[in-house]
């Protein structure tokens, strides 16, 4: 597990401090919580952020810069689910989601999402937060650097996307071959993980991350974490409802806080411990 934290690191160009690396060479790769949330380990590492400027469908906002991740952190496998969410809010009779306990849970606003945090935080299982927008696009890319975690090019096995009769309905068919209901998210772990794990990274549901929207540097940075301030909040990942422009890895969007989207979740980081 060292060598393979160490080789991450010196194969992004940083040598991180030795007694980080032999710190993360001590944290097991996989941790679980009581509530059944499941966490794979992020090596430190760095990477480049935003997208080249010859990428198909890339925004103007994607400048390309370098990101140092200084600490390995715990990302959730998945995004936090119904089931997880109602163990922890319960199910008031006003305002219940409905759906199979292994749903992603939405129509959470970030404020929402703190909230969950805040009481999960409480029961004594380790400390929990939402991702920057950079560790989000690192652990999405998983060491790739290409559009996608798997390559250039999306098919409709490879994520959920485009599953709205309103606005993009390229992958119906083969989702109702699949039995997956039409207009709405799939389970969770549906589709393929990338390569460190995660899965619906990109698709499925937005996930907010904590940083305010801003531009981005044009320079190396150090465990960014956004503007000081601002007014909406920046959502990764594309969703069901969305076209695959919105799932590339290097793709940034942003929400008000306060709005509760059906296409809008989140997943959690677990700290590791000091």
């Amino acid at each position: 597990m060292m060598r393979f934290l160490l080789g991450l690191v010196l194969a992004g160009g940083l040598l991180l401090p030795l007694e980080w690396a032999l710190a993360a060479s001590e944290l097991p790769p996989r941790v679980h919580n009581d509530l059944g949330m499941e966490f794979v380990l992020i090596p430190a590492g760095s990477f480049m952020m935003g997208s080249p400027p010859d990428e198909p469908n890339r925004d103007a906002d994607e400048v390309q810069h370098r990101v140092v991740i200084t600490k390995p952190f715990y990302l959730q496998v998945t995004e936090v689910t119904l089931g997880q969410w109602r163990a922890i809010m319960g199910t008031p009779w006003l305002g219940r989601r409905r759906g199979r306990p292994d749903l992603p849970v939405t129509r959470v606003s970030w404020f929402d999402a703190r909230d969950f945090i805040e009481k999960l935080n409480d029961l004594g299982m380790g400390r929990y937060r939402l991702p920057t927008e950079a560790e989000w696009e690192y652990a999405c890319r998983a060491g790739t650097t290409t559009a996608y975690w798997w390559g250039d090019k999306i098919t409709c096995d490879r994520a959920m996307y485009a599953n709205n009769h309103l606005k993009a309905w390229d992958c119906q068919d083969y989702y109702q071959k699949r039995g997956i209901e039409l207009d709405r998210p799939a389970p969770v772990k549906t589709f393929p993980p990338n390569p460190w794990g995660l899965f619906d990274m990109p698709g499925n549901v937005w996930e907010w991350c904590s940083d305010w929207y801003g531009p981005y540097p044009r320079r190396e940075v150090v465990d960014p974490t956004g503007p000081p301030s601002g007014r909406r909040k920046v959502r990764r990942g594309g969703s069901w409802f969305s076209t695959f422009p919105r799932l590339r890895s290097a793709n940034r969007n942003f929400a008000n806080p306060m709005v509760r989207y059906d296409t809008l979740g989140f997943r959690l980081v677990k700290e590791p411990p000091k």
